[in-house]
């Protein structure tokens, strides 16, 4: 399975097992699948197989069979995407990456307040988009999407809206300063 679908898929098994087992390829997969678990408070057993393959024992060690998530995240937070692309390199792998972060947004405990789109960033929430389907999810789940109304006109991408809201620099502003936290993508 291609990143992030391990870890999405693992975490969704633990929300219905008290322990499972996951065969996992050497590199990434393990690493981030055992990362994950450690992280929410799991015990992880790791084991090699003779042709190089990962077995993982996820034990919940939490008496009370809840999960535990290692830190707690402010629930009033601003996600700012100023790009159609997630970092910096090929363009391909930029757009993919962005998706992969927006699609992975709907399998996190706590979600963004509000998700402010600049720039090339709004091609993200117009007509064409590869992740319109996940970010109206997301606003289904409460999520303000928030497109430039400056940028949309600037790119002729106005009527194509398809998900959320223009605004303003205004209300950007006043959204980015009074959020308690702002990550820029």
């Amino acid at each position: 399975m291609a990143c992030p679908a391990p870890v999405i898929s693992t975490k969704k098994a633990l929300e219905e097992a008290d322990e499972i087992r996951v065969h996992l390829d050497d590199g990434a997969p393990r690493e981030n699948v055992s990362r994950f678990a450690k992280n929410r408070g799991y015990k992880v057993d790791e084991i090699q197989d003779e042709t190089g393959n990962w077995l993982l024992t996820i034990t919940n060690s939490n008496s009370t069979g809840a999960t535990a998530e290692a830190k707690s995240l402010s629930s009033d937070c601003v996600i700012l995407i100023t790009s159609n692309c997630f970092g910096s390199g090929p363009e391909e792998f930029g757009s993919l990456l962005m998706k992969n972060f927006i699609h992975s947004l709907l399998e996190t405990s706590i979600k963004p307040t509000r998700m402010i789109f600049l720039n090339s960033g709004i091609f993200l929430t117009t007509e064409g988009s590869d992740v319109l389907e996940s970010l109206n999810k997301l606003s289904g789940l409460g999520v303000e999407i928030l497109s430039c109304g400056l940028c949309l006109d600037y790119f002729g991408r106005k009527e194509h809206l398809r998900v959320g809201s223009t605004t303003n620099m205004l209300v950007i502003a006043e959204e980015l300063l009074g959020s308690e936290r702002v990550i820029r993508l």
